[in-house]
């Protein structure tokens, strides 16, 4: 499991509405295993503060996550991983979460002219960064 402190990646400068961003990155971190049933999640507080947003958008999104079934509130502990909640089985489920990204990569390296191979070995080089990250 990823450490508290490194769970989100927030971009501010991105399109997408942070709130969508904790939701998305929760949605997709337990579809590939990495979050459990019954995992702590950063209390809205300790996020708020790393990222330097806005509490009631860390709280949006757990309430989100919470009526959706995958998260739960359990006293003194705060939201946990919901007892349901279960990785994708199959690599589909989970391609299927990263689809919209992969559009929008196609579409913004179409509008550079970049390649689908040159796209490709970037987009390698960026995952291998990201293995290198992960301890």
């Amino acid at each position: 499991m990823p450490s508290p402190q490194a769970l989100f990646d927030v971009q501010p400068q991105l399109a997408t509405p942070i709130y969508r961003q904790v939701v998305e990155q929760v949605q997709r971190l337990v579809a590939g295993g990495q979050l459990r049933p019954g995992d702590e999640l950063p209390s809205v507080r300790a996020v708020a503060e790393r990222h330097a947003i806005n509490p009631m958008t860390v709280s949006k999104a757990y309430s989100l996550l919470e009526a959706e079934g995958l998260l739960e509130r359990r006293r003194g502990v705060g939201m946990v991983v919901a007892a349901g909640a279960q990785p994708a089985r199959k690599g589909q489920d989970r391609l299927a979460l990263l689809e919209p990204a992969l559009l929008a990569l196609a579409r913004q390296a179409h509008q550079l002219g970049i390649t689908p191979d040159q796209a490709l070995k970037a987009l390698a080089r960026a995952l291998e960064s990201i293995d290198k990250d992960i301890p």
